[in-house]
């Protein structure tokens, strides 16, 4: 698997190993590309998700810089090995027998930010909340909306992020990604064929390396009054306080998903750790012990009685990845 955010590329489905087949000389292999300090064995990914749920990856490591996965990638290619882009792990369910295969973390070891004028540079793993304070600190607006999601920059693009009507294709001025044949590219805002949580990253093989944003200039002031009072809508009717990957579902056209769900009757609906928010019915929430299975569990049961009661499929936002 080749995945960033949203997006999935099944680079060979029957590629699948089990923990003893990553031999030690694929390890000392990965370990010359990246440092050893940055790669681990059977990694727990409840440490890597908002969830806070999921198995082992057979090997996790963290990448630095795009050097690292030019190498890497081509390798792991070569050999047969998944692997998944990761990012915050904030649209993510692991399986509870892991993933078999490389996990390649993008975030704070390539997060740098760069601000010149009206234009925003950032590395794909850069948290939507360190570029949202860095717009508000040079007295650039814009990008309000995203500064309580919990993403990061890759996957923000990927998906087509947005809240509180705004959308990341509205400020998006370049995306730089990395091809399958290891060719950088520069993709325009046209390019990216935004739409409703989807990019043109969710149907080819890309990885997001960098992310320029075009903003307006503006009041510090009155940014920080508008993140402020964004981030209190976002405590008053969303359940923060618990472990999610958000809202856990994609909106259907002309309905709005929490609401069928809670007309569907299950505001609290709950199997083993895992309950359908009773603050937000859009969000399924880890209230502590859950396990993967227990998410996916009530993630089918909200579908199918939603299909079963109002004929409305329900099409997660979650990536589902690994063995359940």
């Amino acid at each position: 698997m080749f995945r960033i955010g949203t997006y999935r590329w099944q680079i060979n489905q029957n590629a699948g190993v089990k923990l003893e087949e990553i031999s030690s000389s694929i390890y000392e292999v990965l370990t010359a590309y990246v440092p050893r300090e940055d790669v681990f064995r059977g990694e727990p990914m409840c440490r890597h998700t908002t969830f806070r749920v999921g198995g082992e990856a057979q090997c996790f490591m963290r990448i630095s810089n795009r050097e690292q996965l030019f190498r890497v990638i081509p390798y792991l290619q070569k050999v047969e090995i998944p692997f998944f882009i990761l990012g915050n792990g904030s649209n993510l369910l692991v399986g509870d027998k892991g993933y078999q295969g490389v996990i390649l973390q993008i975030g704070d070891k390539m997060n740098q930010i760069s601000v010149q004028e009206d234009l925003i540079i950032a590395q794909a793993g850069a948290l939507l909340s360190q570029v949202s304070k860095a717009a508000m600190e040079h007295g650039l607006t814009g990008l309000e909306f995203a500064s309580g999601i919990p993403g990061t920059m890759g996957g923000s693009v990927v998906m087509n992020a947005g809240a509180y009507g705004g959308e990341m294709e509205q400020v998006v001025e370049q995306v730089t990604v990395l091809d399958k044949n290891g060719e950088v590219l520069e993709l325009s805002r046209g390019d990216m064929e935004f739409g409703y949580r989807t990019s043109v990253i969710k149907n080819r093989p890309f990885i997001v390396l960098e992310v320029q944003l075009r903003l307006k200039a503006g009041a510090r002031e009155e940014i920080a009054l508008k993140m402020k009072e964004l981030s209190g809508k976002r405590k008053e009717k969303q359940p923060l306080e618990y472990a999610s990957a958000g809202s856990t579902f994609k909106r259907p056209e002309g309905y709005f998903a929490g609401k069928l769900i809670m007309d569907a009757g299950l505001r609290g609906y709950s199997i083993g750790g895992a309950k359908v928010s009773e603050k937000h019915c859009g969000f399924v929430i880890n209230t502590g012990k859950a396990t993967a299975a227990d998410v996916a569990e009530v993630i089918q049961e909200v579908q199918d009685r939603v299909y079963d009661k109002f004929g409305v499929s329900l099409e997660p936002e979650v990536i589902f990845l690994g063995d359940f």
